[in-house]
């Protein structure tokens, strides 16, 4: 039974690994998407999934820097930090301006943004 439950756990990780690597390649071309901390979490969710393909994501030329150097230090680029808080203001306050109704959804999703950029701030930023 233990086995079973370890192989569906597995499977989990990896499905999700390769939904949030997907995501952050999408991240690269789309400016809504940010695409340092989707790879980041890909990287662990393929850390607990496939030794393989966490081996494979750490050797590429694009992601592979990233994750080591938040490995190494638990820091981000001050460019991926910058883009990522633009990001969150600008698309993020945007739509609530013009998309969300009054009331408690806008209070909510300005909650949310405001949640999110106090997320992404507090993580250091790497030295140059």
């Amino acid at each position: 039974m233990q086995i079973c439950v370890n192989l569906g756990a597995m499977k989990l990780w990896f499905i999700l690994g390769v939904f949030f690597l997907g995501t952050a390649v999408l991240g690269i071309v789309l400016p809504l998407l940010p695409t340092t901390p989707l790879v980041l979490l890909s990287a662990g969710c393929f850390a607990k999934s496939s030794p393989k393909t966490y081996n494979w994501l750490l050797e590429s030329d694009q992601f592979g820097p990233v994750i080591k150097n938040w490995e190494a230090n638990r820091c981000i680029p001050r460019r991926a930090k910058t883009i990522a808080l633009s990001m969150i203001i600008l698309v993020g306050g945007s739509s609530v301006l013009f998309f969300v109704p009054l009331g408690w959804p806008k209070f909510a999703a300005l909650a949310l943004l405001a949640w999110g950029v106090w997320y992404v701030w507090r993580i250091p930023t790497c030295a140059s």
